[in-house]
């Protein structure tokens, strides 16, 4: 298991899971996002976004749509996504981020800290009221990085799926990456042989 960032290509399917889970993106850009990748299969498991939301103030960075899908649950797919999250976010200057979610509890096993609502930075107010809108229950949480912290548990997983790989952190691009179906399709200089 791996992450990397979103191919334009994937788009399609980032709105599909995006509308399977019932997350809102208005600001949609597959270049914001991140899929944790099987390396065997180079199957997709999950996925998340890293916005920045610049303003007037000092930039805000934001964790959200973060899903995994339902046969990858329990291996330890959100923590590579988040962990990929956190070093870009690192990069690009940060040193916290936060999400608006109802689910709290899974972030807190990574040092995210519940914050009241009335001490969010702007735009997230506004955000955390329409987010509210699709998930009844969401609850701002803030991550300092510096606390940030993968169980020794999710850290085992990990070891386990990095000793079944080759060593190679992202798998060789096939066809289907690019929308090719290699059974049907044919080649310009295909000699039959």
């Amino acid at each position: 298991m791996y992450a990397r960032d979103a191919k334009k290509h994937e788009e399609v399917w980032l709105l599909d899971r995006l509308d399977e889970f019932g997350f809102e993106d208005p600001a949609f850009r597959s270049r914001d996002y991140v899929l944790a990748v099987d390396g065997d299969t180079n199957e997709r498991a999950g996925f998340a976004r890293l916005r920045v939301h610049a303003g007037d103030d000092d930039p805000v960075c934001e964790f959200t749509n973060i899903g995994v899908l339902s046969d990858w649950r329990g291996r330890g797919v959100g923590a590579h996504l988040l962990e990929h999250l956190v070093e870009d976010a690192r990069e690009q200057g940060f040193d916290a981020a936060y999400a608006l979610t109802d689910e709290p509890d899974y972030l807190a096993q990574f040092g995210f800290e519940r914050v009241p609502a009335d001490a969010l930075p702007e735009p997230l107010p506004d955000r955390l009221e329409a987010t509210r809108e699709y998930q009844p229950d969401a609850v701002p949480v803030r991550l300092a990085f510096a606390d940030f912290e993968i169980p020794q548990r999710l850290r085992e997983r990990f070891a386990a799926d990095e000793a079944d790989d080759d060593g190679d952190d992202e798998s060789e691009e096939a066809a289907e990456d690019f929308g090719i179906d290699p059974d049907s399709a044919t080649y310009k200089y295909d000699t039959g042989g």
